[in-house]
């Protein structure tokens, strides 16, 4: 098997770096979509610079897919190109950290489909607050960089993933974000040569449109506007 990861640079894509590579199949390339217009990734709204600094220390080739637009189409036109440019390579497997929302697990397996890949999803159906403490116990250190406002107060935005932000998660909040309730980036930990650089910037609000299901904020029919709160990183 010939495997390459989708990467948000968040604490899923890390901790599903961290389990393939321990029991295959191992990536040999990371792929990150990106806004066209920011350079950032989508709902994490951290700058391309920053995964790049990431593939760099895990050592895995990194490509950056610029994303024209933010609906499905512009998302699966970039995915499908991706997809065939890594077939043609002789790449079998799609990695993705995901945890336990079934639509999102058939829609990512169709998608790969298409192109004659298979998905593989290392995390799914593991514990959410189990697999938390388990980042962290590891050594892995990361950082919330969004809040879905709705979900989560912004007082959580900014924090760092430790036993603390675990044990103040209101009761509805699911351990690991699922729901789209927040989002990190990770900057050290097991498997990196080197912390990534950064400074934190300003807590910015802005609104979107809501996804259609909580979590599925990349495919999804747009719905009435959200608010979200962004902890801008800064390379150091």
């Amino acid at each position: 098997m010939k495997a390459f990861l989708n990467w948000s640079g968040g604490k899923d894509s890390a901790l599903c770096l961290y389990e393939s590579r321990r029991h295959g199949p191992a990536p040999e390339a990371l792929v990150t979509t990106v806004s066209a217009a920011s350079g950032r990734v989508s709902m994490h709204g951290v700058h391309g610079s920053l995964i790049a600094q990431q593939a760099a220390s895990v050592q895995l080739p990194l490509h950056l897919l610029p994303l024209e637009g933010t609906g499905m189409q512009a998302y699966e036109e970039a995915i499908g190109q991706a997809n065939r440019s890594f077939r043609a390579r002789g790449f079998t497997h799609a990695l993705s950290g995901d945890l336990f929302l079934e639509d999102l697990k058939v829609y990512r397996e169709g998608l790969y489909a298409r192109d004659g890949l298979a998905a593989a999803l290392p995390l799914w159906k593991k514990d959410t607050a189990t697999l938390l403490r388990d980042f962290i116990s590891l050594g892995f250190k990361a950082i919330v960089v969004c809040t879905n406002e709705s979900l989560l107060d912004k007082s959580f935005c900014g924090r760092l993933l430790d036993e603390s932000f675990l044990n103040d998660l209101p009761a509805q909040v699911d351990a690991c974000g699922e729901h789209g309730e927040y989002h990190s980036f990770v900057f050290d930990g097991p498997g990196f040569r080197e912390p990534v650089r950064f400074c934190t910037g300003e807590l910015v609000r802005r609104s979107y449109p809501a996804p259609l299901q909580p979590g599925n904020d990349c495919f999804t029919d747009p719905q009435p506007a959200a608010g979200f709160y962004f902890c801008d990183l800064l390379p150091a």
